[in-house]
């Protein structure tokens, strides 16, 4: 409703009522100005479509907007999102659509669970591209792409320059990453990998067509570290002209720890060599947002991915492609082919816009102290049953529990003690045997899931990640206390119902 609507409804209604909703409207609307005034501007006139016989070109602002420090209520979100649906042509009262593609929808549930934003982001040509009937969404997405290049400023990253949210998971955006790189280094062949045992990561190489070149992890104590010597040694062995770039990681099950993100970062400044972050779950972990920085500060990285359901609670589809360099940012993006589904920058928009700053640093702030809360529950945990704790203080996230007493009772004690978690209802715990093999697009890792091909003892992971509450640890303490207990009274022999899932897998 407009002031000349609401001027018309005082005729209708008592004078009072009506100005106090119109009060209540310009609330709403005082949030959804405060997101668009904060704004780095940049004019683009884009030519609508024959949607009408009133055609004409109009004006698009580009907003670089910043997440709101308190978080909105789910009804100014939805009103925002209406405004932006009604900017749609297939939302235009008189639109006539003659088109292959004109965000037709059979089912009315589908579209109001899109709110009716069907058009998607994006051109044939480029996903950040503006597209003319769809203005509404086309703000949709460069609000989100801001809103989210705020959020990774504040999680640790303050010299990042641009990001895009891309409608595929981390593996596809790497690999989408490695398709641009190819474009710059026609005649490179492989990718420098440090192990991490996680098929999507090594499968985002393959899938691109390069040759992953697997660097052991040296032990340093309990913690698996990046062998900075061997990356070396495989640089100057293959020559660099022939390597597409390497490939780190930081958020990882322990025992394996970040790379070290600096050293690699310089390494690859000294041969002029591409580097590709697989940050994955590394947003909601100051520590690992300080290694992107501090890489890109005294070395290079040209591209840091990570994904949209592990650090922003939203459904699985979407991942953050982010750089410090804004070209190369942009070049990733129009590598993507046609049009995107919209649906992942719009739940994280959702998501961000109700939690806002305050209430995303609380639910960080809250995963840092439960990590110690699981930490401490843990090691009295495996002190109990004659295990430990394994040190790894360079993994933010992850935590491991040496299984060593388990696997002296039984050599398939430990496979099931992960079959047995996992029909108790406990979720996201890996048990790690040792010596298992595994063949991924044609390389064996031998100790697959330990990034080691001989770590020295069988071990459980739990993690504290984003949104993990006291109750989750409490109650997943308990009953891996209750399974333990269980194992050794019957010698490492369970039910067949316990046998049936290994959680590891």
């Amino acid at each position: 409703m407009n002031s000349d609507n609401f001027n018309l409804s005082e005729k209708i209604v008592s004078p009072s009522y009506i100005r106090q909703g119109s009060q209540a409207r310009r609330g709403h609307e005082q949030l959804i100005r405060q997101l668009l005034e904060q704004v780095r501007s940049k004019l683009y006139f884009v030519s609508s479509y024959h949607c009408s016989e009133d055609t004409s070109s109009f004006m698009l602002c580009v907003l670089q907007g910043k997440c709101p420090e308190e978080g909105w209520s789910e009804s100014t979100v939805e009103l925002f999102l209406s405004e932006l649906a009604v900017m749609d042509s297939n939302n235009f009262l008189g639109n006539c659509g003659v088109g292959e593609r004109e965000g037709r929808v059979a089912s009315s549930l589908v579209a109001r669970r899109h709110y009716r934003l069907i058009h998607g982001i994006g051109r044939s040509g480029d996903i950040a591209a503006i597209q003319p009937k769809a203005a509404g969404s086309s703000l949709l997405n460069k609000l989100t792409n801001s809103v989210v290049l705020d959020v990774l400023k504040l999680a640790g990253v303050r010299s990042v320059a641009s990001c895009f949210v891309v409608p595929m998971a981390t593996g596809m955006s790497l690999t989408l990453c490695f398709l641009t790189l190819r474009h710059r280094r026609p005649k490179a062949r492989y990718i420098i990998w440090p192990r991490i045992d996680q098929k999507s990561c090594f499968k985002s190489m393959i899938t691109a067509g390069f040759e992953p070149v697997v660097v052991e992890n040296v032990l340093e104590g309990d913690e698996l570290r990046t062998d900075l010597e061997a990356v070396e040694r495989k640089i100057e062995e293959l020559g660099a002209e022939n390597i597409l770039c390497v490939h780190s990681t930081t958020s990882c099950f322990a025992p394996r720890v970040p790379d070290r993100l600096e050293e690699l970062s310089s390494l690859c400044s000294k041969h002029d060599i591409p580097h590709i972050v697989n940050n994955a779950y590394g947003v909601q972990s100051s520590k690992c947002m300080h290694l992107i920085q501090q890489g890109a500060r005294v070395g290079r990285i040209d591209a840091f991915v990570q994904s949209l359901d592990k650090n922003f609670m939203v459904p699985v589809g979407g991942a953050i492609i982010a750089g410090f360099d804004e070209s190369f940012i942009q070049e990733i993006s129009k590598m993507y082919p046609g049009r995107a589904s919209a649906s992942p920058s719009l739940d994280v928009l959702i998501t961000l816009l109700t939690l806002g700053v305050c209430g995303y640093k609380k639910y960080l702030s809250e995963r840092k102290e439960i990590y110690s809360f699981l930490a401490e529950q843990l090691k009295s945990l495996a002190s109990a049953h004659g295990e430990r704790l394994l040190h790894t203080p360079h993994n933010p996230i992850s935590l491991a529990m040496s299984l060593d007493g388990l696997q002296a009772n039984s050599d398939k004690a430990v496979t099931q003690l992960g079959s047995m978690l996992f029909t108790r209802q406990v979720s996201g715990a890996r048990v790690i045997p040792l010596g298992k093999e595994q063949t991924v697009s044609g390389h064996t890792f031998r100790g697959f899931m330990s990034h080691s091909e001989s770590y020295p003892c069988p071990y459980l992971n739990a993690a504290s990640a984003v949104g993990i509450t006291r109750e989750d640890v409490t109650v997943c303490i308990k009953r891996l206390d209750k399974c333990l207990k269980t194992l050794k009274k019957e010698g490492g022999a369970v039910s067949s119902s316990d046998q049936e899932v290994s959680i590891g897998e």
